[in-house]
């Protein structure tokens, strides 16, 4: 079963539990979805869906550090159960030590920490986010690149 199937099975399934508020937020998922298979004129698969959720993650997260910092509890409380439902349609993440491992990795095949400097930056992450997209949380990524060019 594709992602979107079973994406689509949840939202049918949140609506016979009369679950208002995982619906909304299946629906808000199906929507970015379907708005990108528009604007871009394909069908996306698994990666491209795991992309889209990755995404609303992320404004999520942007999101309840906003409403802790004017103190709307209400509206964090929101965003976070939120978050848990987009948060069940991901992979499984890698660990820190994972990421710095495969950052290694990727960095060794472009030249190595000596022959590459902090001004590489944009190189490296560009490498290390078409091997670990979907795989691990790119702020993540980012740090252990980060920290790989400093040594």
């Amino acid at each position: 079963m594709s992602l979107k199937d079973r994406i689509t099975d949840d939202m049918k399934n949140a609506m016979r539990a009369k679950e208002a508020d995982r619906l909304s937020t299946i629906r808000m998922l199906l929507a970015g979805i379907k708005q990108r298979e528009v604007d871009e004129r394909i069908t996306l698969d698994d990666a491209a869906i795991v992309g889209v959720v990755d995404k609303l993650i992320k404004q999520r997260k942007d999101s309840i550090a906003a409403f802790q910092s004017a103190g709307r509890t209400d509206l964090v409380d929101k965003e976070t159960a939120e978050l848990a439902v987009l948060q069940a349609y991901l992979p499984a993440r890698l660990s820190n030590d994972e990421v710095a491992a495969e950052v290694a990795e990727v960095v060794a095949s472009l030249g190595g920490a000596a022959a590459l400097g902090p001004g590489d930056m944009g190189k490296v992450m560009g490498a290390a986010k078409a091997r670990l997209a979907g795989k691990a949380d790119m702020g993540l990524v980012s740090a252990a690149v980060k920290a790989a060019l400093a040594k």
